[in-house]
């Protein structure tokens, strides 16, 4: 199916629209997704560490063998897709706010990456030299990290998602020596510390584990901090099960013939669970989440890769270049973000938000990531359930 995607961004509504080939199946909620080819970009961690939640589509990618053609037509949901889906006023809000990006390692072509996906889809440029991008190591400055290609396909897609969602934010992209949770926290920590962050994506996860531990990167008043629930169904990750995070979710997200126009189903590797350490989040205590401690998800995006998003990268890693097509709640995380970075309220608020305001949002109630003890933890219900916490953004309202 095509999609006809309306190009965003000051100065350019009066530009011809971009057709997006959008993946996977369209219409109605009930429709089943077929399984795609799919790598994982990053390994399983080690204890102490997280990998990235990033899943690369490997039946709709450019071999790194054949030319990268950057004025191709993507296939994937584009800016205008996601706008619509989720009622965002992303042509409107988010100026003078920055979004930061935390991931490990170095992707030395993220900038020029970053170029070509908002020059594809007409929206406006974002460069260091106009003071809109900043990449830094997680001390501050320019001593980057070793290259690693799964962690730069990571790093392009979290960029590209802020500019899809929030297309004028400013984006800090800090870059940790390690996927451990200590560089990764140290990074965390670097861009809280910078005037203008809003809001932080961490779209990594590890083992359950505990805020007396790892609690104090994580905890930043004023900011909005989200991280990916995981890609593996029921069980725990930290940083999602985390007391000062929002833990986010995914769906498959699908067109549909509908006033909404949209329709999204839990994603069947949506992570979801009851940590064994953190304190529940005051505002859950009403919603029957069925945890002791901390419940994830809160609230949830788009993350099924066979209804996955347009992702540009040319630091080639294992035989793949150019355009993607990615999912997994690596995807959700920095969308959730940039939405809470479009309502300006970070200042004044913390996660226990959303659940107060529920009813501004899109609540997912059917589909599933497996079997669980408990029902909600692993099937979507009215209300909250683990795969997609308490749904997904119908406009600015929860953040």
């Amino acid at each position: 199916m095509q999609l006809r995607a309306r190009l965003l961004g000051p100065g350019v509504a009066a530009l011809a629209a971009i057709p997006l080939t959008v993946l996977g199946p369209a219409g109605a909620s009930h429709a089943a997704a077929p399984a795609q080819a799919t790598a994982h970009s990053c390994s399983t961690p080690k204890a102490g560490f997280a990998s990235c939640k990033a899943i690369l589509r490997t039946d709709v990618v450019s071999p790194a063998a054949k030319p990268v053609t950057p004025d191709a037509t993507p296939s994937g949901y584009g800016p205008s897709s996601l706008q619509a889906a989720y009622n965002l006023p992303s042509a409107t809000a988010g100026a003078g706010r920055t979004v930061a990006i935390v991931d490990a390692y170095d992707d030395p072509t993220a900038e020029a990456d970053l170029a070509v996906y908002r020059s594809q889809f007409g929206l406006p440029a974002c460069t260091t030299a106009n003071g809109c991008f900043k990449k830094t190591d997680q001390n501050g400055g320019t001593n980057y990290p070793r290259k690693d290609g799964g962690w730069a396909q990571e790093i392009s897609l979290d960029l590209d998602m802020v500019s899809a969602v929030c297309p004028n934010c400013h984006i800090l992209l800090v870059e940790a020596t390690s996927s451990s949770f200590a560089n990764l926290g140290t990074a965390v920590n670097r861009a809280a510390a910078t005037a203008g962050v809003v809001a932080i994506s961490n779209s990594y996860g590890g083992s359950d584990a505990s805020d007396t531990n790892y609690g104090s990167y994580y905890n930043h008043p004023g900011i909005a901090v989200t991280a990916s629930s995981g890609d593996n169904g029921y069980g725990a990750s930290y940083p999602a099960s985390s007391h000062y995070v929002t833990a986010v979710g995914g769906t498959t997200l699908n067109t549909a013939s509908t006033a909404r126009g949209w329709a999204e189903t839990a994603w069947s590797g949506a992570g979801s669970g009851c940590s064994s350490y953190n304190t529940a989040l005051a505002g859950a205590s009403s919603f029957g989440t069925g945890c002791a401690k901390r419940a994830e998800a809160d609230v949830s995006a788009v993350a099924n890769p066979a209804t996955g998003v347009a992702v540009y990268d040319s630091t080639a890693y294992q035989g793949y270049v150019g355009w993607m097509v990615f999912g997994g709640t690596s995807v959700s995380s920095p969308v959730i973000a940039s939405v809470y970075a479009l309502a300006g309220n970070t200042g004044s608020i913390d996660n226990n938000y959303p659940y107060a305001h529920a009813g501004s949002l899109w609540d997912v109630t059917s589909g599933s990531n497996g079997s669980c003890p408990t029902t909600q933890w692993c099937t979507a219900r009215t209300g909250w359930d683990g795969p997609t916490g308490l749904g997904t953004p119908n406009g600015t309202g929860a953040f």
